[in-house]
This record gives structure tokens, sequence and C-alpha cells, in this order.
């Protein structure tokens, strides 16, 4: 293989990340007391319309506390996409819940309010929207079952910073709304998330939650158990200088997405993502495809034959209720999903990092092009 090997995901970090981090280490302010905590809470809480950011350690413990805030009751059911990062379904089993699974819309990849709809039952007591990969959960409709039902709403917006529906920043809906940081997010502070939310009340005991539930009066007496889950004044600093340039982050994800669809546009064995809906945008997080029926493949030997061209790439979810770790417990047993069940087995994404050159989305184009039938 002569040619390098192009990773799923490099990060960019062309801004003023260098000049916080020297600010952090040359003022000593390293822990999570440290003031760009505050500028990348209000920053990000801007940036998502909310009134109030809390930062925390990473995206699946936002998650953890933005549920248990809730102080919904041992038993009572929430409804999450069975297409979703495992982080959903523990933050739900760990605050005592029962975690029901919808299927996924085929194109979109989101849940659908028919999906949830057909999932209430007298116990539901909450939806988790979780937006996927690029396109955002048709929200109108399932915020209005919310409200007409009495459910509370936990929006993870992990993969959609500047994303938008109708107009209106995606993290902005329901009680509470999560953000995460990893490298492969378009904010980035290596780890960390954000847990954001309108309510004064709400806001208070979440930031209570993420610093072990300390008191003001009396630091080392405790009514209740937290996290010890603060972010640093490192990662927060690179947080603001990442901020400072998510329109440009959007511009070149996008730019990104369309180069991609050009390179593959005659390819008719393989999904592309959906370019746009009626709502939004695509804003290509990653640039997932789904191989069709007429690939002997699946995804897992499509990902081992581009590997071997030197294109990185990952899988798709795998489908909460097909979870072993949630099976033994005996959770969603007798689930089925089928639209989920197939992408998560013939889908993977290319590489799609903010670094990404033109040539190398050529390349990646290229490869896949090439162990196609």
């Amino acid at each position: 293989m002569s040619e390098a090997f192009i990773p799923v995901n490099t990060p960019l970090l062309d801004g003023n990340e260098a000049e916080y981090l020297a600010e952090c280490i040359r003022t000593g302010w390293i822990s999570s007391e440290g003031p760009f905590i505050k500028r990348f809470e209000q920053a990000m809480a801007e940036a998502a319309g909310r009134r109030h950011g809390i930062a925390v350690s990473n995206g699946s413990v936002a998650l953890d506390i933005a549920v248990h805030a809730l102080g919904l009751q041992p038993g009572d059911e929430v409804i999450i996409p069975t297409f979703t990062i495992i982080s959903c379904a523990a933050a739900v089993i760990r605050a005592g819940l029962v975690p029901v699974g919808v299927d996924c819309d085929p194109a979109t990849w989101n849940m659908t309010i028919e999906g949830v709809e057909a999932a209430i039952t007298p116990r539901t007591r909450a939806i988790m929207l979780v937006h996927i990969y690029g396109l955002p959960v048709d929200l109108e409709p399932i915020m209005e079952l919310a409200k007409t039902r009495g459910l509370k709403v936990i929006e993870d917006a992990a993969e959609m910073h500047g994303q938008t529906y109708r107009g209106a920043p995606c993290g902005s809906f329901g009680d509470v709304s999560t953000f995460s940081f990893y490298p492969n997010k378009h904010v980035t502070t290596g780890e960390g998330g954000m847990i954001l939310t309108d309510d004064d009340a709400l806001a208070e005991r979440l930031a209570s939650l993420r610093n072990l539930c300390f008191q003001p009066q009396q630091r080392f007496v405790h009514e209740e158990l937290g996290w010890n889950a603060r972010m640093t004044n490192l990662q927060a600093a690179l947080g603001v200088a990442q901020v400072e340039r998510l329109p440009r982050t959007v511009e070149i994800k996008r730019r990104i997405g369309q180069l991609y669809d050009q390179h593959l546009a005659d390819v008719t064995s393989i999904r592309r993502p959906v370019a746009r809906t009626n709502y939004a945008d695509n804003i290509y997080w990653v640039y997932g495809v789904v191989l069709n029926d007429d690939v002997a493949f699946d995804a897992k030997e499509a990902m081992r034959r581009l590997a071997q061209k030197g294109i990185g790439t990952r899988p798709f979810f795998w489908c909460m209720h097909e979870q072993p770790v949630l099976r033994r417990m005996g959770l969603m047993l007798n689930e089925r999903h089928p639209h989920a069940e197939y992408i998560a087995r013939r889908g993977f994404y290319l590489p799609s990092g903010l670094a990404l050159t033109e040539e190398e989305i050529a390349r990646s184009a290229q490869a896949l092009r090439e162990i196609l039938p």
C-alpha cells in the first residue's frame, strides 16, 4: 500500500486553541475552577439558544446526569431510538428506568412520530430524542405529542453542533439537551460534554449533580449522591476556541458531503445520506453509506476491503434491542426493528474529519467504487 492511510477522523485545531491553552498554563488555571469553564458554558448555551449550559466530563455522563435530574421514578418507561449509541440506553437504565426502543426512518436514520406513538404505554414518562449522523429528528410532531401526553423530553444533540431544525438550533428543544465534545464532533475538547436547559431550578440541580452535590454552606455534608463529572479549564479553553469557528466548521462539513455526493452520484449499489428534508439541510457530521441488497457482502466486509486500500471507516451503531448486555438484563427482548437492523448490518461511514482534503475525499470515494459490484 503506497499511499498514506486516511483515518476516519482528524480534528481541526487551527483557531485560538493553542493561545487559550497557553493562557491556562501561564495563569495556572488548569482545574475545573478556571475562567474558561463559564465562557464555554455561555458560548454553547448561546449557540444552542439556551439559557444555561453545564459543562461535564463527557457526553455519556451528560446523559446520565440529565436523565437523573428529571426525577423520574423507578420502572418508568423512556422511549429511545434503537439505532443509537449505548450511552442512551445506559443512562436510562442507570436511573432505574426502562428503555423502550423504536425503529428508525430508513432514509434519515432517525426515530419517527409513528414509532414514538406506537411505543407509548401507560408507563411512558419521557422521550429521548437522538439526532443521528447529520439530520435532526423531525421534532415538531414529537414535541407536540410529548406536550399533549405530559412527557419529559431529553434531546441528545451530541452530533448536531451548528445544526438547526426549521431555523431553531438543535439542542434548544425539550426539557434538557446534551452535547458531546469527543474529537470527531464539530466542537471538540478531546473529551467533554454539556447539559443545557432553560429551567433555572433544573440548571442549579444539574450543576450540583456534576459536582458531587457539595453544599454551599457545608461542603462535605451531602444530601444527595452526585457525580464528579467536572470539565477542566484546559478542555473548556479548547471548547471556546472551537465554538468561535463553528460556522466555518459547518461550511466545511457540508462541503465534504457535497464532494462525496459528486464522486458517488452514479453509484447505484449504495444509499447515500439524504441531503435535505423540509425541516433541515444535512450537516454531514459523518458521511454514511448503506449497501443495497445487490451487494453480496455486508458492512463489515466492505470496511475490511476499504482498509486494505488505506481507507479508514467506522460501522454504524448496533441496535439497542440486539445488545447482548441488555438482553442479559431482560430488556427489550421482544422488540424487532427491521429498518434499524438492516442499516446496522449494511451501513458504515467514510473518512469525514474536518481536516480531510479534497484529494482524500476523492481517494476514499474511488476506493469505495472499486470494491462495489
